[in-house]
């Protein structure tokens, strides 16, 4: 696997550094989220004001200028150059029991419309209850389970329609 990070800077300037560049820069932290580089004789402060960590999209500023930066790991590269999505849980067209338990209370029915991270159900499990949640914008065609209901691991809860 390629071990270079690429980066893109306002979805427009590209980059890409080896880990042994990027191990050998002068950078200093110097605060939280503040950093301190010193490259080929320039000095530049750096502040992280947001950050995406699963997205891999940071808002940075450096010497008072703002900008987006994405970061793809070689992982990340790998799995575009192999056809996989990045975010494959937004296909998904079901949901399953991540593990066996009882079905407390369902918060949704066939045919509601449900956005990313609405709650669908809850599931009680080792004692603990699981909110589930979307994983993505959709209109639910299936509630495969009953209050009350003990369920497996990996068995149907819901399936969204295509």
């Amino acid at each position: 696997m390629d071990s270079s990070y690429s980066v893109k800077v306002d979805d427009n300037v590209g980059f890409a550094f080896s880990r042994e560049q990027i191990a050998a820069l002068d950078l200093i932290k110097t605060g939280k989220t503040t950093f301190h580089l010193l490259q080929e004789g320039q000095s530049y402060h750096v502040e992280i004001l947001e950050s995406d960590f699963n997205a891999g999209r940071y808002t940075i500023s450096v010497n008072g200028s703002e900008y987006l930066a994405s970061i793809h790991t070689p992982l990340d590269e790998l799995i575009l150059k192999m056809g996989f999505a990045v975010n494959g849980a937004k296909n998904i067209d079901s949901i399953s029991a991540p593990m066996p338990g009882l079905i407390l209370d369902i918060l949704v029915k066939e045919g509601q419309e449900v956005d990313e991270e609405d709650q669908l159900l809850v599931l009680e499990a080792m004692k603990m209850e699981n909110i589930i949640t979307s994983p993505r914008k959709g209109v639910i065609k299936q509630v495969a389970v009953k209050q009350g209901d003990t369920v497996d691991k990996k068995q149907l809860l819901i399936a969204f329609e295509q």
